[in-house]
């Protein structure tokens, strides 16, 4: 079985969250859920959201992210929603190990994450809505040439419609069949690396 650390969203820490590590730690896995904004109520909408984590700054949040995997094993899966796919990519860039990434409706370009290379040992999964308003696809496909060069395996996923957070059944974009097909789709890469 894998060891996942899942980082949130600009939202915060919502039960939408707790309730995906619960998903996947009913089919064995063990999870790690930091809370990027250390205590501070999760969001309902992207307004106030992202005036906080301006306020915060990328550079602290990314330093939280690193300080929350830094006691735990190196071959970790690193998995994020929307924001937080940021620092599980650049977490599974350049920490030892990677065992895998899963990005949940994010994929950040490599000048963003400032890294040029990725690990050969962690496959990727992509997941957006085709018509997400969020989504940059010079970005996927640079973020997707990297981690193919180096021989790990990359797969986008799309899903119809435009919801951003679409597996988040607290929200008005939640999607059932997406997300369901979403879940499915992780925990399929998430036996193969736990068994490798």
């Amino acid at each position: 079985m894998a060891e996942v650390v899942m980082f949130h969203s600009a939202l915060g820490l919502r039960p939408g969250v707790i309730e995906a590590a619960d998903r996947l730690r009913a089919a064995g896995h063990t999870v790690h859920t930091p809370d990027l904004f250390e205590g501070v109520a999760p969001f309902d909408s992207v307004g106030p959201a992202m005036a906080y984590v301006e306020q915060l700054g990328f550079p602290t949040l990314g330093a939280r992210a690193a300080a929350a995997v830094s006691s735990l094993p190196a071959n970790l899966v690193y998995a994020g929603f929307s924001l937080g796919a940021s620092f599980a990519a650049r977490l599974a860039a350049t920490r030892p190990d990677a065992r895998g990434a899963l990005l949940f409706h994010g994929g950040p370009a490599p000048a963003q994450l400032r890294i040029e290379s990725w690990p050969a040992t962690a496959p990727v999964q992509i997941h957006f809505s085709v018509s997400d308003s969020w989504r940059d696809n010079a970005a996927i496909a640079a973020l997707s040439d990297l981690v193919r060069a180096s021989g790990a395996d990359c797969t986008v996923f799309d899903y119809p419609g435009s919801g951003h957070l679409f597996a988040d059944p607290g929200l008005a974009e939640y999607n059932e069949a997406s997300a369901a097909l979403m879940w499915e789709r992780a925990l399929e890469m998430l036996s193969r690396v736990g068994a490798a």
